[in-house]
């Protein structure tokens, strides 16, 4: 999350509130959090050097954030990173603030994703093949059918995925 979050404060800096709305608006649709969460997270932050405090209502207490150039350097580290953890999240929260990075930055980072999204194919397949070959008993027929329709679902996001990711490549690599 705290990549997110400084991704939202380079676009402009924010308040706390301005960061929660930022989230329902647009961050969303591939991360949910709490306000709870963004404020700990912007805490940390604060706390690592990353961002500070740009300006303070001291009537009201708001603060308003930004990024320091070492919230620069770890952002564009992160964006061109190797992405983990979930790769949905990990694909579009990258694809959400490409645009940021400098326009010779953003093949790699789309080829990364990509890559990544390829190899999480590639084990659901050999996932599948592996289950078309378990013999399934009478009392586990309804639950196997259903178990395989989400990996069905799953390999359909995948192939989805990898496609569209596919095609930005090819498209920003000209």
């Amino acid at each position: 999350m705290a990549h997110v979050i400084l991704g939202l404060l380079l676009i402009a800096p924010q308040s706390l509130y301005d960061l929660i709305k930022s989230f329902e608006a647009g961050v969303s649709l591939f991360y949910s959090a709490s306000s709870g969460s963004i404020k700990r997270a912007l805490d940390g932050l604060l706390a690592d050097g990353l961002i500070e405090v740009a300006s303070s209502d001291g009537a009201r207490g708001r603060k308003v954030y930004r990024v320091t150039d070492a919230g620069r350097a770890a952002f564009r580290t992160w964006m061109t990173g190797e992405p983990a953890g979930d790769v949905e999240t990990a694909a579009l929260s990258r694809l959400y603030f490409l645009g940021l990075l400098p326009a010779e930055d953003r093949a790699g980072v789309l080829g990364r994703v990509h890559a990544r999204i390829e190899a999480g194919l590639k084990e659901l397949e050999h996932l599948s093949e592996r289950i078309a070959q378990v013999e399934i008993g009478e009392e586990h027929v309804d639950l196997a059918r259903y178990q395989l329709a989400t990996l069905e679902y799953g390999l359909g996001s995948y192939r989805h995925a990898e496609a569209f990711f596919g095609e930005l490549r090819r498209a920003e690599s000209g």
